[in-house]
């Protein structure tokens, strides 16, 4: 199958096979928030049209290649007047990914009055030069690019930015440029943070989804517009900078843990949107998922950029690939992100008056609810830090634990996990296509004793109970060694016992140093600790010794409703999430993990609950 093949299949099953619902039921799409949603606007051109593709030189020599989509006439003839334009920049190879509408094209903004480019960054699709995800030289690009689009005869100078994954993280580092033509940003599923986002949560390899990412990307890559004496040398340039350069280099690297590759550093913080957010001045609006790879980099983002400008942000229950799409919306009087985004470069790009800014701040989607509710910011301006302790029954309560109270081990097994909603999440929801329960968001299976899960869980709750935003888990553990991997998951228990994961993260123990300056702090209680992850922070673990380790588990919205329990299940990986690097994974083999709740070593979840009244109105 080639790659065009598969990325058909894979964003058509996304799209079609996995419960794509038109609505959500039991919502009145007349509410007062349903109507802040609402926009309509007839199409201005019944087709649309492709120029042929070029090249744009860079101020270094390297030649991108671009390609532009304008409205057509009944006829197929594209228009000449100049036009607002959004642009996409993909590292997906355009003419590939390109046959799938609303990926790198979208049709449905140029039938309504916009031009379309698409360009290939350095080193992808048919563009020369050689990938290195993000760099410096990229980035300037981003500004380049702008330059040229904003100068064009088919453009008005008035640039909006579009696009999902990727294209929305290169939204983000050109919205830092503050370019004049830059009128507004609809990121879908932007990363903030490269190295705790995704590439080395909690200190480990995701060997999940970076393997299958840089495959995408070199294999797309692979694919040339069409045979020609041109296209050839740019694809094995392409091939053999994959080799040699930054794919099969920064991979390998990364699992064998040398070259302090497996540590933050300015490699990667060259790489992370969140260190230029703050330079954004555009409007943007940002779309995330409960499960999404983003998941704790998109309100982050957000976070970031209001405080400069305005800024949107709506999460909804999805992997990455269901998030690019918005699967399915509408929902709750919330349209398509089709006509969202709409909306949004009509207001900011076009200059329509037609209430973008009116759309609510925050919009999520709640667990257990199993709707759309919206707030005035992120995270929910109401919540209130509850601690919920680990006890030796294995219960978990708000009651401080007692001395003496029972501790519980664990087998130290580094492939923990492997069916679970986490590995659905981090191989972009690729395996969540699949129709097995513990993909689906069933955990029960990573529970049992002989796993390696050790869970303590509330009695039922008298009434519903809501939370909203980051959590983090406060555990003290031992090693039978001098390290070990904590993993946890929070989930929700139905009264015939089905427990559904909700969130989850891990650590490498002797990475376990935080930074409170750089952490999250609501009442007191450390709500997301802020781990500096490089190796002066290291610090080896005492065999046998408790130590207290600060896990950051990535935000979420849930309700357990009145009947179900409150879970959180410890094991030692999440794989393939996380794995650590071989100089760490020889420390953490064959040994145990023992996790302390007595009142000398009171391990906690931490929440950031909201009151129920919060939820009414939506």
């Amino acid at each position: 199958m080639s790659s065009r093949a598969l990325l058909s299949l894979l964003l058509a099953l996304s799209l079609g096979a996995c419960g794509v619902q038109s609505s959500s039921p039991g919502v009145d799409s007349t509410s007062p928030r349903a109507a802040q949603w609402q926009y309509t606007r007839a199409e201005e051109y019944p087709n649309t049209a492709k120029l042929p593709a070029q090249y744009i030189r860079m101020s270094d020599g390297v030649q991108l290649s671009v390609q532009v989509m304008l409205p057509a006439d009944a006829e197929g003839k594209a228009v000449s007047t100049p036009l607002p334009v959004v642009l996409t920049q993909t590292g997906y190879n355009k003419s590939a990914s390109g046959a799938i509408d609303d990926f790198a094209f979208n049709s449905f903004f140029v039938r309504h009055g916009y031009a379309h480019v698409a360009v290939d960054v350095r080193g992808t699709g048919t563009s020369q030069g050689a990938w290195e995800a993000f760099s410096a030289r990229e980035q300037q690009d981003y500004r380049e690019v702008m330059d040229w689009v904003a100068t064009q005869s088919w453009s008005d100078g008035r640039v909006g930015t579009w696009g999902p994954s990727f294209m929305g993280i290169t939204q983000i580092f050109t919205a830092a440029w503050q370019h004049p033509a830059h009128k507004a940003v609809f990121a879908i599923v932007p990363m903030a943070d490269a190295y705790r986002d995704i590439v080395f949560t909690g200190g480990q390899v995701n060997v999940g989804f970076i393997p299958l990412w840089m495959g995408l990307v070199t294999g797309l890559g692979a694919i040339p517009a069409q045979p020609s004496a041109q296209a050839l040398p740019i694809v094995l340039e392409h091939v053999l900078d994959a080799v040699t350069v930054f794919q099969v280099p920064v991979i390998a690297q990364a699992a064998l843990g040398v070259n302090d590759q497996n540590y933050d550093s300015a490699f990667w913080r060259e790489r992370s949107p969140i260190e230029v957010a703050d330079r954004v001045r555009t409007p943007t609006f940002i779309v995330g998922g409960l499960h999404d790879i983003f998941q704790r980099g998109e309100p982050l983002l957000y976070e970031a950029i209001r405080r400069n400008t305005e800024a949107k942000l709506l999460i909804g229950p999805w992997t990455h690939l269901a998030a690019s799409f918005g699967r399915g919306l509408p929902a709750d009087g919330v349209p398509d992100l089709d006509t969202i985004a709409l909306r949004w470069f009509d207001h900011y790009v076009r200059g329509m008056a037609n209430g973008a800014a009116d759309m609510p701040a925050v919009t999520q989607y709640v667990h257990g609810l199993e709707h759309y509710v919206s707030a005035s910011d992120w995270p929910h301006p109401q919540a209130r830090a509850a601690r919920w302790y680990l006890h030796g029954d294995q219960s978990l309560s708000l009651d401080t634990p007692a001395a003496g109270e029972a501790a519980h081990s664990t087998l130290q097994i580094p492939v923990e996990g492997l069916c679970s909603v986490s590995t659905a999440q981090w191989t972009a929801g690729v395996l969540g296509l699949l129709p097995l329960p513990c993909f689906q968001g069933q955990n029960n299976l990573n529970e049992l004793p002989l796993l390696g899960a050790v869970t303590y869980t509330s009695a039922p709750m008298a009434q519903d109970y809501y939370f909203n935003g980051p959590i983090a888990a406060e555990l003290w553990v031992a090693s039978s060694g001098t390290d070990t991997s904590v993993a946890v998951r929070v989930t929700d228990v139905d009264e015939k016992g089905v427990s559904t994961e909700l969130s989850n993260g891990i650590l490498t123990a002797s990475l376990r140093a935080v930074d409170e300056s750089k952490s999250r702090f609501l009442d007191g209680a450390n709500l997301q600790p802020w781990h500096p992850y490089t190796a002066g922070s290291r610090q080896a673990l005492t065999p046998g010794e408790p130590t207290r380790v600060q896990i950051e588990v990535f935000p979420s919205s849930a309700l357990i409703k009145k009947g179900h329990s409150l879970r959180l299940a410890i094991s030692s990986s999440d794989f393939p999430h996380g794995l650590p690097p071989l100089t760490d994974l020889s420390d953490q083999l064959l040994g145990t993990l023992r996790i302390h709740s007595d009142a000398g070593h009171p391990s906690s979840l931490v929440l950031p609950v909201v009151p129920l009244a919060a939820l009414s109105g939506n």
